[in-house]
């Protein structure tokens, strides 16, 4: 899910604020956004059928764990507000600058998924899902707390309104989870680990923000971990081995385990966060990475719009021969990131700028 970590810029130079500092620059984190959006990217190529027999059962193995992008979305939402609090600050000022990352990008989607569903692509019309109830929700971001709602206009939107229901929670999550020591916080970071791990197999339960609460909770708890100077895990190059054991290995073994990539994926994120701290080598701080992830959270709102388009020209899960379904997957891949590019330039910044009001104080500072 996407949660846009402009509070961590790519810098000039290598440099190493202090743990805790309110806004210190954490790029590896942008940049392994790309990384989770990319894998819920290729989860769909599966999902749309693009691969036929022969190719088919290696990308299940290689994709069937893609939807763990959105976990890592959520705990990293909770990491890098924890990360960027303002210990002040107002809730109402809080919960405007959080819109003002999503919504306008959120709108535009919502508008063109619509738009898609009532003339060329009727698959993604529905009387439930496009009712004008269910539309309205989605707008407000609360369409998810209703399962025949949860795919509501842009399908991907429902992540939306969890996190909507995490920015909602956080200033009394964060309140409580400042006031405790190491021993506490370690404690509600297993026991979140755990909720995941024997929580029912009940598809409903997906899309359901209270259900997605704690993989958000645990990115505040591993936050004030690393913050304090308590934080024990695994280096960088250790953290990305058990987060590729977690993800590919485990699932052949027991299932879709998916907490099993939870924690790789969590490990992943604070020895990236300690790793830009202090300074230390980071292949995710590269600036192609970074620009990708800046672009990361519009490549994951238009990416499934623009795989339903195609279905006008290949039709519902094509099953093609190895190089078609590979050039499908590129194909889709270009352009759904040429369009990424497109909306983070011109709608998801000057929206943002707009929402907070910067636009007419920017044109002063012009002048």
């Amino acid at each position: 899910m996407p949660t846009l970590i402009r509070e961590a810029p790519l810098p000039e130079a290598p440099t190493a604020p202090p743990a805790g500092r309110a806004g210190g620059m954490l790029p590896s984190l942008t940049g392994m956004r790309w990384a989770a959006a990319f894998l819920v990217f290729a989860f769909h190529t599966y999902k749309f059928g693009y691969y036929g027999p022969a190719d088919e059962k290696v990308v299940a193995w290689a994709t069937r764990s893609g939807s763990v992008g959105v976990m890592f979305f959520f705990v990293l939402s909770g990491f890098v507000l924890t990360w960027s609090a303002r210990p002040k600050d107002r809730f109402f000022s809080f919960f405007r600058r959080r819109l003002a990352r999503i919504y306008p990008i959120h709108v535009l989607t919502a508008v063109l998924a619509l738009v898609l569903a009532f003339t060329v692509l009727p698959w993604l019309r529905d009387g439930e899902r496009t009712a004008p109830e269910a539309i309205a929700a989605n707008l407000f971001l609360v369409s998810s707390w209703k399962y025949e709602w949860w795919q509501a206009a842009n399908p991907v939107s429902w992540s939306l309104v969890c996190e909507a229901f995490f920015y909602a929670c956080f200033p009394l999550l964060y309140a409580v989870l400042r006031r405790v020591g190491p021993k506490v916080l370690t404690a509600v970071a297993v026991l979140c680990v755990l909720s995941v791990a024997f929580q029912p197999d009940d598809y409903y339960l997906y899309s359901f923000p209270p259900a997605r609460l704690p993989e958000f909770v645990l990115g505040i708890a591993v936050a004030r971990l690393v913050q304090l100077g308590r934080w024990r895990g695994p280096g960088l190059e250790g953290a990305v081995a058990l987060t590729l054991i977690g993800y590919f290995a485990v699932p052949l073994v027991a299932g879709d385990q998916y907490w099993t990539a939870l924690v790789g994926l969590t490990l992943l994120i604070a020895a990236g966060a300690v790793a830009d701290v202090k300074g230390e080598p980071s292949m995710w701080r590269r600036p192609a990475l970074v620009k990708l992830g800046e672009w990361s959270f519009a490549f994951y709102m238009i990416h499934l719009l623009v795989m339903h388009s195609l279905r006008l020209w290949v039709g519902d899960k094509p099953k093609l021969d190895t190089l078609p379904a590979f050039g499908l997957v590129g194909l889709a891949f270009a352009a759904s990131l040429a369009l990424a590019a497109l909306l983070y330039t011109y709608v998801e910044e000057p929206g943002r700028r707009l929402v907070l009001g910067k636009t007419r104080l920017t044109l002063r500072r012009r002048r």
